[in-house]
């Protein structure tokens, strides 16, 4: 599973459908691979922003390259990029310890 596809399983709810789609079912849609590219795209990137904030999770950021999650801390060459990288380093570090915890918030 790779970033993007772990992003829109686990965070954003999505179902893979297909090798190549994902299944959305809050808005019943299906979602292509190739619609879907935060770490290119700034508008998708704040998909995953808006969708952790119901979380509870505090999203701010220095600059164009660096952003917080709470205290979860990332950075990458754009604004969508450190916002992708931040959201995957949330599910990487909260997938062994807190995994009940964190998908009763995600799921």
């Amino acid at each position: 599973m790779n970033k993007t596809d772990s992003i829109a399983r686990r965070i954003l709810g999505w179902k893979l459908n297909r090798w190549d789609r994902w299944y959305d079912y809050e808005k019943g849609v299906f979602i292509q691979e190739t619609d879907f590219q935060p770490e290119q795209n700034l508008d998708h990137a704040m998909l995953i922003v808006e969708k952790l904030e119901t979380f509870g999770y505090n999203f701010r950021s220095a600059g164009d390259s660096e952003v917080w999650f709470n205290d979860m801390r990332a950075s990458g060459e754009t604004l969508a990029q450190a916002i992708t990288n931040a959201a995957y380093s949330i599910i990487e570090n909260n997938s062994v310890v807190n995994t009940t915890n964190l998908w009763r918030k995600l799921c």
